[in-house]
């Protein structure tokens, strides 16, 4: 054994101990339902102490992102480390201590493209949990064609003025920051010149959400409103003009973060799951040879899916990944997440269909496969992301 695999070994030991004697066992159960997800913020909501104390002291040893560097709020490991721990987490059933868009999205963007005075002032908030962020992409005129975006931000002296609308804009009524693109310049012909990247807080005067009803009968989304809202010039990210660059690269990450939604997440499978609800025959099989058949192939097509998110995972940490890739995991991860939800009201059968009552935890099944419908359109839409596995990565003629 080389010196690098004993540091490693020693590592994986040491952070298994750490998390053995600071991980609260009620953070080491399955998640009942999305609603115990901790998205922390200003306004952080814990249902219990143990969430609190998780997030504090994962926050604290800048595990919530382990591999960013320490001086923005980061663990500093290595990505053979960061590996080893989620390993260690997975193994010993920790939850994630934090949801948050910060880390997925803007967090990524920030590093490549933000000033060393944006870095320090919201990177080590992000990381502790601090501050809860948004995403301000979507407008009602500008979805799969997100540059022909209007919201306008015109220059007053040391100050923008933010004038627009944006739509889809998930948990807007409860987040404190958002990062929006915004049109600096109309360059006709040249939509794609001319938006910024701009950061600003939520309670700033002029800012309004209206949330939207999705069929599930509850929605992350907003409709959000900008009415002369003054943003510091300081909070421009890169160059006036140019932020679509930093727009495009924010969306692979996006798009990394929702295919992740077809890799088996949950430590019941599919198949445990069905056979709780239908039984098993004399042969301890599922008692649904129809259903099996179908659970079977998709636990295959999981599993497969799970295999190249963690090699496309291994070549972006190698810089060897095609960033245009991005697009075809996110299609397939809302394609096989959407399947999985399918089946999950087949093998619940009537029951599946409570809306309501206390048994079905008033009906959290069914309105996760209503809100799985989504996942082809949020984040841009499986055309759009097919179109771009047909021009970018197989080069097909006239796409």
């Amino acid at each position: 054994m080389d010196d690098s695999s004993t540091e490693l070994a020693d590592f994986r030991a040491q952070a298994r101990a750490w998390l053995l004697a600071n991980c609260p066992p009620e953070m080491r159960q399955p998640m009942r339902s999305d609603e115990e997800a901790v998205w922390g913020g200003r306004q952080a909501k814990f249902q219990s102490e143990a969430q609190r104390l998780w997030l504090q002291r994962l926050g604290e040893r800048g595990w919530t992102v382990p591999t960013w560097p320490s001086e923005y709020g980061g663990g500093g490991l290595s990505e053979p480390q960061a590996q080893a721990l989620q390993q260690e987490m997975r193994a010993l059933g920790c939850r994630p201590a934090l949801w948050s868009f910060g880390i997925w999205m803007l967090g990524p963007a920030l590093l490549r493209y933000g000033s060393q005075a944006q870095k320090l002032a919201h990177l080590p908030k992000i990381a502790r949990g601090e501050i809860r962020w948004c995403q301000g992409y979507s407008e009602p005129n500008a979805g799969s064609d997100l540059a022909s975006l209007a919201t306008r931000a015109e220059i007053d002296g040391e100050e923008f003025v933010v004038s627009g609308q944006k739509i889809w804009t998930s948990y807007a009524n409860h987040a404190d920051w958002i990062f929006c693109l915004v049109r600096t310049t109309l360059t006709p012909g040249k939509k794609h010149h001319g938006v910024s990247f701009l950061l600003f807080d939520m309670a700033s005067p002029g800012v309004s959400t209206r949330p939207i009803l999705l069929i599930s009968g509850k929605s992350p989304f907003c409709e959000t409103f900008f009415d002369q809202v003054r943003v510091p010039r300081a909070n421009l990210v890169g160059v006036q003009d140019q932020g679509w660059e930093i727009a495009k690269y924010l969306l692979t990450h996006e798009r990394e973060m929702i295919s992740e939604i077809g890799g088996r997440s949950a430590q019941q499978s599919l198949g445990q799951f069905a056979l709780a609800r239908i039984g098993s025959d004399a042969a301890g099989r599922l008692d649904e040879p129809a259903l099996r058949a179908r659970i079977a192939a998709f636990e295959v097509d999981e599993s497969a899916f799970g295999s190249l998110l963690a090699r496309f995972g291994e070549q972006a940490r190698a810089g060897q990944a095609e960033p245009a890739f991005s697009s075809a995991l996110k299609y397939y991860g809302a394609e096989l997440n959407k399947r999985r939800l399918e089946l999950m009201m087949a093998a619940a059968g009537s029951a599946g269909l409570e809306w309501e009552s206390e048994r079905s935890d008033e009906g959290a099944l069914a309105r996760s496969w209503l809100r799985s419908k989504a996942n082809s359109i949020e984040g841009g839409t499986s055309e759009v992301q097919l179109n771009i596995v047909a021009k970018r990565i197989l080069n097909l003629p006239g796409a």
